[in-house]
């Protein structure tokens, strides 16, 4: 993964061009969400990007958090700090929080490190539906929105150990899934591993919304067509 092929900075500006950010999604995360598609109304850049494009920036330290506060659109940019040091509110042009970063701990700005700790992130994160969701609503009996899924992508947190290593990987250790009305929060432990060594722990949290009793057929119907969309590339 070549980090600076899906980002734009100008005099401390950051932007995304649409189908930029939709190649990164599809191609190197594994996402097919049509909240990536350049032509969606309601496009927005992934997450999983804006966290690497900030990493490869100012480097990855031992402790790193990060809320998601607001979705970025195509059109938007982001104002970028001098520093990522201690808690760090990202914001766009009109001022309003995208995301906020607390960091703290040792850091390491070896580039090749962190950019294969990120590409392998990334694509973990990318398998989370339907690998990861579809059995935790079956097993709690409850589903998406299945004409117009609503999964949000609310925060993440990595403690590294070691901050070096080659043959990264990732895996998923636990994940969990509560429900209050029709509302729902993903929880997903991981593990960091350089070739048979854990390196670091991680976690990320989703919100489903829109939640409804599982109903297997419509269930299938919406795997089997993100499923498509994921062949057809």
């Amino acid at each position: 993964m070549n980090i600076t092929e899906y980002f734009t900075i100008d005099s401390g500006v950051l932007s995304f061009e649409p189908n930029q950010a939709s190649h990164f999604a599809k191609h190197v995360a594994g996402d097919f969400n049509p909240l990536h598609n350049p032509d969606n109304k309601r496009f927005c850049v992934p997450g999983d990007l804006l966290f690497s494009v900030l990493m490869h920036q100012y480097g990855l330290s031992a402790e790193v958090s990060v809320q998601f506060a607001g979705m970025l659109d195509g059109a938007s940019v982001v104002s970028l700090p001098t520093e990522l040091a201690g808690v760090t509110h990202i914001q766009d042009a009109r001022k309003r929080d995208v995301l906020v970063v607390e960091c703290s701990g040792e850091k390491t700005t070896d580039s090749a490190f962190i950019e294969q700790l990120c590409e392998q992130y990334v694509k973990f994160s990318g398998e989370t539906f339907p690998g990861v969701l579809q059995p935790l609503m079956q097993q709690h009996n409850v589903m998406i929105n299945p004409t117009r899924p609503l999964v949000i992508y609310q925060s993440m947190h990595l403690s590294m150990h070691v901050l070096e290593g080659a043959n990264l990987s990732v895996e998923m250790t636990q994940a969990t899934l509560s429900v209050e009305g029709k509302k729902g929060t993903v929880q997903l432990e991981f593990d960091f591993n350089a070739g048979s060594e854990r390196i670091g722990t991680g976690s990320k949290s989703m919100v489903l919304g829109g939640l409804r009793e599982y109903d297997a057929v419509a269930m299938k119907t919406v795997v089997d067509d993100y499923n498509a969309l994921k062949s057809a590339g």
